[in-house]
C-alpha cells in the first residue's frame, strides 16, 4: 500500500532540532527538516508540492509557537526538496551553494511536469524561488546559540551543488541526496564516483543521528551498515556498467539481488546512464528506457 501525504511525521530529534520524515520516499517525496533558537528557525530543505510543504509548515509553526522562520537552506536544486521555497515567508533568506541556484533558475520542471509519472504531479501553486545567499564551500549560520555548518564535499556527488547541513553540538547531520536509506539512490545528474566519494565524507562527520534525504533516520550504530550498503549498490551499478550494453539492456540482465526490495529500482536505469558517460546525460531518453523497464509511468504520492 502507498503511503500519502497523511504519513509524514514532524519528528523533534533533540529540543529544538525536527525532522520531517515522509513515507513512503519514492518519487518527489522526500525528508526535510529545521532548526529552533533564540534567533528564529532554520528551515532544511522545503517539499516538492504545495500540499506537501504547506503541511510540514502548519505543523512546524504549531511545534515551535510560531517561531519565525529566518533562513531556508537548500541542500541541492532538485525540486523534491525546493519546489516548496516559494511558500516561505518573503523576509525568510533562502540560501545554497552557487550550483543550486543555477539548478533552481533552469528548473523547467516546475513549471509542468512530463507525463514520466503516475498520477502525472500537481505542484499546486508554486513558483521558481532561488538561494539568494550562496557560497561554494561552507557557511555557518547562528539561530541564538545554536550553530548549523552547511559544508559542501569540494566535488560532484548526487549534484554539483550538495550541502550537508552540520550541527556539531548535537553531532546531528542533515545529508540531503548523499544518503537514502532503503530506497534505491540516483545518480543521474551527479557523478557514481563523487556519490562513493561522498560516503567517507559522511563517514567522518561521526554523526549520532543522520537525516537522510529519503528515507528512515539514521543512527550511528546504524550508519555504518547504511554507508556500506549504499556502497555495494554503486558498485554494483559500476559493475553492469561494465558490460558493455545499453543501459537499459544493461539493468533488464541485472540481477538486483539485497537491493531488489528497495523502492524505485528502475532508478538503476538512469544511474547506467549517468555511468557510461562522463558527459551531459540525455534525461528524457533516460527516463524513457526508466519508464521502459518499468512497465509503464513512474509510481509517485505527490
Amino acid at each position: 500500500m502507498m503511503s500519502g501525504i497523511d504519513d509524514a511525521v514532524l519528528h523533534e530529534i533533540v529540543p529544538g532540532v525536527y525532522a520531517w520524515v515522509q513515507p513512503d520516499w519514492t518519487w518527489w517525496v522526500n525528508n526535510a527538516g529545521a532548526v529552533t533558537g533564540s534567533g528564529g528557525t532554520v528551515v532544511i530543505d522545503t517539499c516538492a508540492s504545495e500540499r506537501r510543504t504547506r503541511r510540514f509548515l502548519m505543523q512546524l509553526a504549531t511545534r515551535t509557537r510560531g517561531a519565525p522562520v529566518r533562513v531556508a537552506v537548500n541542500t541541492h536544486a532538485h525540486g523534491d526538496h525546493t519546489h516548496g521555497n516559494s511558500l516561505l515567508p518573503a523576509d525568510t533568506v533562502v540560501v545554497g551553494h552557487e550550483s543550486t541556484r543555477e539548478g533552481i533558475l533552469a528548473d523547467i520542471v516546475i513549471d509542468g511536469a512530463p507525463p514520466f509519472w503516475e498520477p502525472v504531479p500537481d505542484w499546486g501553486n508554486l513558483s521558481r524561488r532561488p538561494p539568494t545567499v550562496t557560497f561554494r564551500s561552507e557557511m555557518t549560520l547562528h539561530t541564538g546559540d545554536r550553530r548549523v555548518e552547511l559544508r559542501h564535499p569540494g566535488f560532484v556527488a548526487h549534484s554539483a551543488g550538495d550541502v550537508v547541513a552540520w550541527l556539531p553540538e548535537e553531532r546531528v547531520l542533515f545529508a540531503g541526496d548523499l544518503l537514502f536509506n532503503g530506497v534505491t539512490p540516483l545518480t543521474v545528474s551527479g557523478s557514481l564516483e563523487g556519490s562513493l566519494r561522498a560516503l567517507d565524507w559522511l563517514a567522518a562527520f561521526a554523526p549520532e543521528l543522520v537525516v537522510p534525504g529519503h528515507g528512515p533516520l539514521v543512527d550511528a550504530r546504524a550508519l555504518p551498515y547504511v554507508l556500506a550498503e549504499q556502497e555495494r549498490y554503486f558498485r554494483f551499478v559500476q559493475k553492469e556498467a561494465a558490460r558493455g550494453l545499453t543501459p537499459l539492456a544493461a539493468a533488464r540482465q541485472a540481477d538486483l539481488g539485497e537491493f531488489a526490495d528497495w523502492g524505485d529500482r528502475e532508478r538503476l536505469v538512469l544511474n547506467l546512464h549517468r555511468a557510461a558517460t562522463e558527459g551531459e546525460v540525455d534525461l528524457v531518453a533516460a527516463a524513457a528506457d526508466a519508464i521502459a523497464y518499468h512497465g509503464g509511468p513512474l509510481r509517485t504520492t505527490v
